[in-house]
């Protein structure tokens, strides 16, 4: 049973990450889509619902995952007095790695999302691959959050 619900959750974990990867990567050409004028750095354009509703989909597919993640993994931060056994030591590696790529796929998620706002019709510096580069590392996001999962569950039966 244990094992079926782990193999079910890694996919899901995956699948989450990927739907949101794409969808990162879907709101990057619509936002290409809408009419702009450029002048150097900066960039006149009208926002693009269809991306700000893709970014903010794909934003919250990602706290959903991570949340699964974390939520599966279990606590094992907390290592005690004596030596932490290599698998403890790969899991907490694997556990910062999540936290980073969480906040950089959502930093990128957001400020492109942001800036395909319907308040937004105004002039600025440009904001160009935000949301694909953050769909990208939202898959990152995936592979470490299994690899977190995998060497958790790992260093709970040491």
């Amino acid at each position: 049973m244990g094992k079926i619900v782990g193999i079910t959750g890694c996919l899901l974990i995956i699948g989450l990450d990927t739907i949101a990867g794409v969808l990162g990567i879907r709101a990057e050409a619509a936002q290409n889509q809408v009419k702009h004028l450029r002048l150097w750095i900066f960039e006149c354009k009208e926002p693009s619902h269809e991306a700000f509703q893709l970014g903010f989909a794909a934003a919250v597919l990602l706290v959903l995952a991570h949340v699964l993640a974390h939520l599966l993994s279990g606590c094992n931060v907390c290592f005690g007095t004596e030596k932490a056994s290599a698998n403890r030591q790969l899991s907490l590696a694997c556990l910062l790695f999540t936290w980073i790529t969480m906040a950089g796929a959502m930093a990128m998620l957001v400020i492109g999302t942001m800036s395909n706002r319907k308040s937004r019709d105004s002039c600025g510096f440009t904001h160009h691959h935000f949301l694909s580069i953050g769909g990208i590392v939202c898959m990152v996001h995936g592979l470490f959050s299994v690899t977190y999962y995998v060497t958790a569950t790992a260093a709970h039966t040491d």
